[in-house]
């Protein structure tokens, strides 16, 4: 019996934290052929594996997605990559509008144009606000950050592209996602990566204002195999879901629970000048769970002595500031020092 011809799947972002998963959840999927594309600036090249092809690259290049596009006509395409720090974008406008917008209207023309059957983005719970939780799709998004802005824009196009030409798409928002490969030498996001660091350089947990700011913290592997599957779920073509954790926590208690996985339980804590930043924001998923049929979550436990098995195994990046800050006004002076040591 002659082999069935697998399609061809693209994945942006493949070699960051969510990427890297869902890249992995594709490969079990076993009926596609997997190009990942990342050009390396968020991620690390440790985190691919051998069954994809990997093509270093960014999707501000419209000249290589052009290519790519033309070679492999991919019939799916896994839209992760972002530079997804939320608080950051206030300063860095021009830079998170070329790679988080722009970036993805150059990968939404290039999938009209290869006829791709279905697009799977990876908004934001950004996209909100500080609309009162939990976030449920049918409220109206009010983004108070660029991040937030341009995921949102991104949302509305694909909308538009599947109504001018028929582009299938599913969005997805996931929020506080957090597990192995996370990027622990990041200052500016992923809280609980910063605080893992933290611990094992023995240095106090930072905390913005008073620590009373709730979150869902997302164990990644409950995230992953929804988005891998995405395009084969008939109910969730053409449709957008919140992803996440159900259970919201404040940032002292979240110290606490990290403190207790990385077998530091009581580790001492500083608290930093209140940032400006949405104070509560958890969100609903009764469609996504309605729709993609899913299980019971990992709880934050579990999901905590997970991600620090594997931490104290990894070796330790120094803190990598962001080299080229547009706007320094208002800036978090704990942030600051990272751009001026960069």
């Amino acid at each position: 019996m002659a082999e069935t011809t697998r399609q061809a799947a693209l994945i942006t972002g493949a070699a960051g934290f969510l990427g890297a998963h869902v890249m992995r959840e594709l490969v079990k999927l076993g009926n596609m052929s997997v190009v990942a594309l990342d050009d390396l600036s968020g991620g690390f090249q440790e985190n691919l594996i051998p069954e994809v092809t990997f093509v270093k690259g960014s999707i501000t290049n419209t000249t290589l997605l052009k290519q790519l596009f033309e070679q492999y006509r991919f019939k799916y395409v896994y839209h992760l990559a972002a530079y997804a720090a939320e608080g950051l974008s206030h300063f860095i406008r021009r830079y998170n509008y070329t790679n988080n917008l722009i970036g993805s209207i150059n990968l939404i023309n290039e999938s009209v144009n290869a006829g791709t059957e279905c697009f799977v983005f990876t908004s934001s719970i950004a996209v909100y606000g500080a609309i009162e939780p939990p976030m449920v799709e049918y409220k109206t998004p009010i983004p108070e950050d660029p991040y937030g802005v341009a995921k949102l824009a991104v949302e509305m196009d694909l909308r538009a592209a599947h109504e001018m030409f028929g582009l299938n798409y599913v969005v997805f928002r996931p929020h506080n996602v957090y597990g192995e490969y996370q990027n622990l030498g990041d200052p500016y996001r992923n809280v609980i990566g910063i605080f893992m660091k933290q611990i094992l350089q023995d240095d106090p947990l930072t905390i913005f204002g008073d620590g009373s700011q709730q979150r869902a913290f997302s164990y990644v592997g409950d995230m992953a195999p929804t988005i891998a599957r995405a395009p084969f779920v008939a109910a969730a073509q053409n449709e957008v879901f919140n992803v996440g954790a159900d259970q919201p926590y404040s940032v002292n208690e979240l110290a606490e629970h990290v403190s207790k996985a990385m077998g530091k339980p009581s580790h001492p804590v500083k608290h930093l000048p209140a940032r400006n930043e949405v104070l509560h924001a958890f969100s609903d998923h009764s469609k996504v769970r309605a729709a993609f049929k899913l299980g019971e979550q990992t709880g934050l436990d579990h999901g905590l002595s997970k991600m620090a098995a594997w931490a104290r195994t990894v070796k330790l990046r120094p803190a990598q500031g962001f080299a080229d800050i547009e706007v320094t006004k208002n800036m978090p002076p704990s942030w600051l020092k990272y751009q001026l040591t960069a």
